[in-house]
């Protein structure tokens, strides 16, 4: 017996788990006929999720949260049970912005610390000179590409929305807003940066993994009801997602995977595009292969929905004022993620699954072994730029001292 399932997606990079379950057979093997329906604007994902025309989503890590916290239109609640990847975002900018970094810093190269130094120096400058503030895109306003933004920002000295104005746009129309002059940089995810590089409009400064490393990005969205009324189909699911994951991850089936997205029914651009950012070379010097992740779909529990990952993004809603703290609200955001799920099920094909729901964010400066159901775990590092640590189990000192 068959189960069909229709699914959203967008036209990014990070979507390769979803478009390789349905294209390589992994869904097929555990019963479901994949629908997948390209969308422009994670706005659409939002609300035809909401109103029943997807059972599952590619969805923002953060777009759960804010619907079960009531920040979205209509009152659907969305759990997540699988996270789709680690990282794979970049903030690019105009070639005047970067020429004026230069200027300001000599800046070069993809550091986020370095980055942020001479885009504050351009800022202060403007600040003096009576400039129009910068305008940078972010896809929306419940995304990481915002919250990682804005994290980025703070910590350089820049305020978020009196020293840079943060407008939304569709992840497709980034590099042509850049190349137009309507925007003079923006935070995306593949393969709307190396898009925007190749057509001359900008340069990327900085990547998400430089950021925060192994950072949480896209996750499975589903409507809670019909994970209660569907258990053993979205089981099925989850299985079929995980060995996608772990074909995706193998550097042997880049090439093919980066030929696949690149079709004209998913990201409709070129695999020389996409290929960057599968195996690593979008940063630069070191090889491909080389060990630096971009991307990463699969090892180091990339999949698993780790709670902290969504009190992270809470914290940061609290701090952007989308939402006020409250120990009722952030137990709210914890349980959107499940965990519970995902090791029911992994467990039961002998995956190796974390003992525990969270962890301390930017504890680990290098990969190491961890506590597992079984075989071995490697995780980290998890490290944000700006050496700082998220302990989920003191959330209310995290948000006061970011609030202050």
């Amino acid at each position: 017996m068959i189960t069909e399932l229709s699914a959203g997606f967008l036209p990014l990079t990070d979507s390769a788990i979803l478009i390789a379950a349905k294209e390589r057979g992994f869904a097929e093997a555990e019963g479901i006929a994949l629908n997948l329906v390209r969308e422009t604007s994670w706005a659409n994902v939002r609300d035809k999720l909401a109103v029943g025309q997807f059972e599952i989503s590619h969805a923002l890590a953060p777009m759960p949260i804010a619907a079960n916290l009531g920040l979205t239109p209509f009152d659907t609640r969305l759990i997540a049970p699988m996270a789709l990847g680690l990282g794979g975002n970049a903030i690019t900018v105009s070639t005047a912005l970067l020429a004026k970094m230069q200027d300001e810093s000599g800046f070069l190269g993809l550091d986020a610390e370095a980055a942020g130094r001479a885009l504050a120096d351009v800022v202060a400058a403007g600040r003096s000179g009576g400039d129009k503030l910068l305008q940078f895109g972010v896809v929306h306003p419940f995304s990481g590409h915002n919250f990682e933004l804005r994290y980025w920002l703070s910590a350089s000295g820049i305020t978020p929305d009196s020293d840079i104005e943060i407008v939304i746009l569709p992840p497709s129309l980034m590099a042509d807003a850049l190349a137009s002059g309507q925007i003079d940089g923006y935070c995306v995810g593949e393969p709307w940066n190396s898009v925007g590089v190749a057509r001359g409009a900008g340069h990327i400064i900085t990547t998400k993994s430089s950021i925060w490393a192994s950072s949480p990005e896209k996750v499975l969205a589903v409507r809670e009801d019909w994970a209660g009324e569907n258990a053993e189909t979205l089981h099925a699911l989850l299985r079929a997602l995980y060995r996608s994951a772990e074909w995706c991850g193998q550097p042997e089936n880049h090439s093919e995977l980066a030929a696949l997205l690149g079709s004209p029914a998913y990201l409709g651009q070129p695999a020389e595009f996409i290929l960057p950012a599968l195996d690593g070379s979008i940063l630069g010097a070191s090889p491909p292969g080389g060990g630096r992740d971009f991307f990463q779909p699969h090892a180091r529990a990339a999949t698993f929905p780790w709670q902290s990952h969504a009190l992270w993004f809470y914290s940061q809603m609290v701090r952007s004022g989308y939402v006020g703290h409250s120990a009722a609200h952030a137990e709210i955001a914890r349980q959107s993620y499940r965990p519970d799920i995902y090791r029911a099920v992994m467990t039961g094909i002998g995956v190796p699954v974390p003992s525990a729901n969270s962890k301390v964010e930017g504890a680990l400066k290098e990969m190491v072994a961890v506590g597992a159901s079984s075989q071995f775990l490697y995780l980290g590092p998890d490290g944000f730029f700006d050496g700082a640590v998220f302990d989920p189990d003191r959330l209310d000192a995290y948000i006061a001292s970011q609030t202050a």
